[in-house]
């Protein structure tokens, strides 16, 4: 089958790699229909991630339809069109139990790399080596689903591709962001970042009742999204002090819960610190949403980060009484509630699906959504 591969450091290209096969009695072969860039793929592209090998299929984000089942799936027939969860877990562990299906036990094969990284294994990833696991991607023709069903659920025959690949992860994470901030009627909040999670997490915020809902980023297009697409407001941080803009906007206090949707991809390169190389990124977004956020309020990082980080403001933390919380998504648990609001029109992603591509073209898709050339806020590709 065709898919995309990392050749080395911003080098792609489409190749032909053996076709995935049943591995266990709970897997699926899902035929991609479309997959999505992210964010969270940028320091892979970059190189920057240990374990990666050239030759590995890159994506997490993608809707399919089942052409292969293992004996012991249940609640998939063939010929299903299906989202699937970016994050690999299997449903039956002690976190899985509770709800934190990122967590789970048994969701990467390579345990011992994810101890070496965090200490502990976490749930797996699609297109992440080593501490996630190492699963081929989802810009393919075909993705083995492990667990499928715990990670795969119906679409409704209401949502469109194009809005049911966005349940896949950018959703479900924009969802945690408002879950980890305990978003509740009334409450001011500011989200760094205007692509596709920040603009989900600022929805996320409205739907649950946030009286105000602040977008910092300092791209004009992102920020129309924001205002036309969204209804929140948006905030050039080019043009002004952001924590005292926030605090004019906040009653005097800041907001109340303040999310970081950036990551370490849109900081400069460093090398990964300690077991990851030596040195530290700087989380330039998190410490401002640190410094914004009201006295005894949350702050929630949601970007991808993958090592260390240096110049953290942990004073500021501490004599702020700030909580800080942080989680990969727990999309098992969300996605078939947001797949309800897309199919009820209460969650449209489509406008974020800038550019729609054939898989040949994934380099030339991931440059636009690397560069933010041409208003890309994703590149969606069709196999």
């Amino acid at each position: 089958m065709r898919a995309l591969c990392w050749e080395g450091t911003d080098a792609l290209a489409v190749r032909q790699v053996p076709d995935p096969e049943l591995r266990n009695a709970q897997d699926m072969i899902v035929r991609v229909r479309r997959s999505a860039t992210c964010g969270a793929d940028l320091p892979l592209l970059a190189g920057r991630i240990p374990y990666l090998a050239a030759g590995d299929v890159l994506g997490h984000e993608f809707v399919g339809e089942v052409v292969e089942l293992g004996p012991e799936v249940r609640r998939h027939r063939v010929a299903d069109r299906v989202v699937v969860c970016a994050g690999i877990a299997c449903g039956a562990c002690w976190f899985c139990r509770q709800g934190l299906f990122a967590c789970c036990d048994n969701g990467t094969p390579a345990a011992a790399a994810a101890e070496s990284a965090w200490g502990q294994p976490t749930a797996g990833c699609y297109g992440h080596p080593g501490p996630l696991g190492g699963f081929a991607g989802s810009h393919a023709e075909y993705v083995r689903v492990p667990y499928a069903d715990v990670g795969a659920f119906t679409v409704p025959d209401e949502v469109s591709d194009d809005r049911a690949v966005f349940a896949s992860d950018a959703a479900p994470t924009g969802w945690l962001g408002t879950e980890l901030g305990e978003v509740t009627p009334g409450d001011v909040v500011a989200v760094w970042g205007a692509g596709a999670v920040g603009q989900l997490t600022a929805g996320a915020a409205l739907l649950r009742g946030a009286d105000r809902v602040i977008v910092v980023d300092g791209h004009d297009d992102r920020l129309r999204m924001v205002e036309q697409h969204v209804g929140a407001e948006p905030l050039d941080y080019r043009s002004v002090d952001v924590p005292a803009e926030l605090r004019e906007r906040s009653g005097g206090r800041g907001p109340d819960v303040c999310v970081e949707a950036v990551g370490m991809a849109a900081e400069p390169p460093g090398l990964l610190a300690g077991r990851f190389g030596g040195g530290a990124d700087r989380p330039l977004a998190v410490r401002e949403a640190v410094h914004a956020c009201r006295k005894g309020g949350t702050v929630v990082v949601l970007g991808t980060w993958t090592g260390f980080v240096d110049t953290f403001p942990l004073g500021a933390v501490m004599n702020k009484g700030l909580t800080v919380r942080s989680a990969r998504q727990h999309g098992q648990r969300w996605i078939p509630m947001l797949l309800e609001r897309m199919a009820r029109d209460e969650l449209r992603t489509e406008h974020l699906a800038t550019h729609h591509l054939p898989l040949e073209r994934g380099p030339e898709g991931y440059a636009l959504f690397r560069d933010r050339a041409d208003g890309c806020v994703r590149a969606v590709f069709s196999p």
